[in-house]
């Protein structure tokens, strides 16, 4: 991957990007100005300032949020430690057996969304907080097997509850944003034997902005963007074209998960894509501005 120089502050295959699943209704136009967020689920966030900067705006918005790191600390606490496979393309990905899954919707949906949702309120938005199977919201395929490598040896991983986003129910958002509300949403994912399953959710919230038509999709977390070197944040690489995205590059472990959701934000219609810091006064507004990695 041919990378711009830095500025000076599971097998994962490409996949179809999401349908919208629609009841007649046109789809929503880029010029509408809908703006989707992700908030990484990474230790040491400013969610404070993130959610203050949110609610200061009167452009329509829909918040996507993580929580890998209270999922790892409440898995410890009762006695179930988190695993971590690594695809032959490395990328890595949560094992998540039927009490992993329990655990997410414990997590995710019952404490993470619902904190979120009234320190919203408590800042005058009127949240709504949702999970994937709530409305059909976000419909998957469930995996039937995953491809890992685990000690030099590659392997099939079968009965993971884990899927990939087929399609988003845009109409549930339109009619939630058109009246005012926003929505705030979390894994897990429907899958189509009526089970939960886990997904990643920088996909999640790509395959929400392509089905909003969102012009901007930002992926903020807990380092200012794509880092040459993951322990120097002056590294920063302020740009990259759709093209860079493919190949080798920089990017580790979670990274290249954001990097592989913005690459199908993009093939969805979304006109740029920012990996920004949660960790600044104004994170979304920053973040508008192009500062972190922008990429289009």
């Amino acid at each position: 991957m041919s990378l711009p120089p830095p500025a000076s502050a599971t097998e994962t295959p490409r996949s179809p990007v999401p349908t919208a699943e629609t009841t007649g209704n046109a789809p929503a136009s880029r010029s509408q100005g809908v703006l989707v967020v992700k908030l990484g689920g990474g230790a040491g966030l400013d969610i404070d300032a993130v959610l203050a900067d949110l609610a200061s705006r009167s452009q329509p918005w829909v918040l996507v949020h993580g929580g890998n790191a209270e999922l790892n600390d409440v898995s410890r606490k009762l006695g179930h430690e988190p695993r971590f496979v690594t695809s032959p393309s490395g990328h890595t990905s949560r094992v998540t057996d039927p009490e992993t899954i329990a655990l997410i919707q414990m997590v995710y949906r019952g404490r993470i969304n619902n904190d979120l949702v009234l320190r919203l309120q408590r800042l005058g938005v009127n949240a709504v907080g949702l999970s994937g199977v709530d409305g059909k919201l976000w419909q998957a395929e469930r995996k039937e097997a995953i491809r890992v490598v685990e000690n030099g040896r590659k392997f099939l991983l079968r009965d993971d509850h884990t899927g990939r986003i087929v399609t988003i129910n845009a109409d549930l958002l339109r009619l939630l944003l058109e009246n005012g509300y926003r929505p705030v949403l979390t894994l897990p994912a429907l899958a189509s034997d009526g089970s939960a399953v886990n997904v990643d959710g920088d996909r999640a919230a790509a395959a929400v902005a392509a089905a909003l038509g969102a012009a901007d999709l930002l992926i903020l977390s807990n380092v200012p963007g794509l880092l040459r070197d993951v322990a120097d944040h002056t590294s920063l690489i302020p740009s990259l074209t759709r093209a860079q995205l493919s190949g080798d590059g920089p990017a580790k472990d979670r990274m290249k998960k954001k990097l592989l959701g913005a690459e199908e934000a993009l093939q969805g219609g979304v006109r740029r894509v920012v990996l920004g810091s949660a960790n600044r006064q104004h994170p979304v507004t920053d973040a508008l501005s192009g500062i972190g990695t922008v990429i289009q």
